[in-house]
């Protein structure tokens, strides 16, 4: 009788008498039999009661979408990019949060304030200073941006500074949006691979396939309303499992006092690192405003009033979300973790809150916690892929490549531009690492390079064209001399050396390795690059009005 674990020799006789065509079968029937193996034991680990939850969450997501989308069925563009004009306040405020409250606000508040050298000033940061970004967008530019009835981020560009200048513009806001998707789904693929077992690839392929799907049918009223289902799982998840997790690292007092005491017997940052966070702070409040996302909810809502109050309540109620992940990632780090997971959170401490939820809390209140992860995370990628679809549908194809397209046409692009976002974000997921660095990287892009460029549009009745070009490009490079170590790119613009003879620091105190080994800069460039176009833009404009003379803000 032949071994259960090998083939049969007798069936290779097909292909005839050659001992090596015997020989080469075998071969490849044996590689196959172990493919088998490696795939059926993955198959067995799988967490089916999760995947059971996560697939009746999907359901529901599809459902509630495709009510949604009823609304938009044969109506004009401005319906699939804007829901008609028409969300009330209550609306408005609470799909604001959810798409503020995505993936990387859980994860990367709980990372921030579980690995070491992290604390409070790490954890609260994110979520901090996007809500405070929410409250500044409210004050200054969502009445004037909803007033003249624009469609998109891009339009302000487009009246300022032409069409043609406006879409290169519009470059660094489209690859905000699909970097941004990007970490959502490396976001959820590590949840689901750390408490449903499951691969990274079916995490990231299945929740952008269902997520793109109801975005596309039904556009902003689609994403709307399942955000409104999603945010609810937020608070829910998270507040089950935060008595059970305080529990697990010996109550609540026991927890907060060694975690503070912990901390505080690490070293005391640097000036060099204060400077830096305080570099990365500017980044995110003044980064979190020139998002089409964010002004895709203001120019949606009913009236400019409308439009303001919601982005001040949605600051708020963000500010107010990052307590739940914060005491989270307390927990996570006093918990007395096996040796395996110990190293895991080594190797990737984004993965806190998970590990969290599967090793400390019951299984049925992990569940709650996941599905509070993947709301946030479904609701923010489903966000972000209509706002780059739409500034590419409506501003790119409809009013650069094809002006006199029929809206039906226009509708059309923006639905297609989707499905290619959705694709294109869950391809470049497969090779996302850091959820927190992706999550600051892509505001790192809008603050230096859009910041000063929508101020101008908007408030400056002297900038045009060539003072937009001048500060666009000296920004870029500025930012780009200070590196990426995210993309491997050391610094090629030696900042500290330059201002050696005012900072009495060494220069070489302003340097560190990054995680991944690359030199990284702990110097202000970020702010400097946004500076230097705060300065430039007016100035240059004011030099060159004779040449190209400013345009007059137009809007409906």
């Amino acid at each position: 009788m032949d071994s259960p674990g090998l083939p049969s020799l007798a069936k290779f006789h097909v292909f005839g008498e050659n001992p090596q065509n015997n020989a080469a079968a075998l071969a490849r029937e044996l590689v196959g039999r172990k493919k088998a193996d490696v795939f059926m034991s993955q198959f067995d680990s799988l967490d089916w009661g999760g995947l059971a939850a996560v697939g009746a969450m999907y359901a529901a997501f599809l459902v509630v979408g495709a009510r949604a989308a009823r609304r938009v069925q044969g109506g004009p563009v401005a319906g699939l990019i804007l829901a008609g004009r028409d969300l009330p306040l209550w609306v408005a405020t609470l799909t604001m949060t959810a798409t503020w409250v995505d993936g990387g606000y859980l994860l990367g508040t709980a990372e921030g304030v579980f690995k070491p050298r992290g604390g409070l000033l790490l954890g609260l940061q994110g979520g901090i200073c996007f809500g405070v970004s929410l409250i500044l967008g409210g004050l200054f530019f969502a009445r004037t941006m909803r007033a003249r009835e624009f469609t998109t981020l891009v339009d302000p560009f487009e009246a300022r500074f032409g069409k043609r200048w406006a879409a290169v513009l519009a470059a660094p806001a489209l690859l905000g949006e699909a970097i941004w998707s990007a970490a959502l789904l490396a976001a959820i693929a590590a949840t689901f691979g750390v408490l449903l077992r499951m691969d990274r690839t079916t995490a990231v392929l299945l929740s952008s396939a269902v997520v793109t799907t109801y975005t596309m049918l039904g556009g902003m009223w689609s994403v709307a309303w399942t955000d409104i289902f999603q945010l609810a799982l937020v608070p829910v998840g998270l507040l089950a499992a935060l008595p059970f997790a305080m529990g697990a690292a010996g109550g609540w007092d026991v927890c907060l006092r060694e975690y503070f005491a912990m901390r505080s017997a690490e070293p005391a940052w640097s000036f060099q690192q204060t400077v830096g966070w305080w570099d990365v702070t500017a980044m995110l409040v003044l980064g979190g405003i020139p998002w089409n996302c964010y002004f895709q909810r203001v120019l949606s809502c009913r009236s400019p009033v409308v439009a303001q109050r919601h982005s001040i309540l949605a600051g708020l109620l963000t500010i107010l979300l990052t307590v739940p992940p914060l005491l989270l990632g307390m927990a996570a780090a006093g918990q007395r973790w096996p040796a395996f997971v110990q190293a895991a959170l080594a190797d990737d401490p984004s993965s806190a809150l998970p590990m969290l939820l599967r090793h400390a809390v019951p299984y049925g209140i992990g569940l709650l916690g996941l599905a509070a992860i993947v709301g946030a995370v479904t609701s923010s990628f489903s966000s972000s892929i209509l706002s780059a679809a739409s500034m590419f549908g409506w501003n790119i194809y409809g009013q650069l490549i094809a002006p006199r397209a029929r809206p039906a046409r226009v509708t059309a692009v923006v639905r297609g531009s989707i499905v290619l976002l959705g694709a294109g974000a869950a391809a470049f997921a497969l090779l996302v690492q850091s959820v927190q660095e992706l999550w600051f990287f892509t505001a790192d892009l809008v603050f230096v390079l859009l910041v000063p460029q929508l101020f101008a549009a908007l408030y400056d009745p002297q900038a045009n064209r060539i003072g937009s070009i001048t500060a666009f490009a000296v920004s870029l490079v500025l930012r780009l001399g200070g590196g990426l170590p995210l993309l491997g790119l050391e610094p090629f613009i030696p900042y500290p050396e330059l201002c050696a003879a005012v900072v009495p620091i060494s220069p070489g105190e302003w340097y560190e390795l990054s995680p991944g080994g690359v030199q990284a800069m702990l110097f202000p460039y970020k702010t400097t690059a946004f500076l230097a176009g705060v300065l430039l833009l007016p100035c240059v404009s004011r030099l060159t009005g004779r040449w190209d003379p400013p345009r007059p803000l137009s809007g409906k």
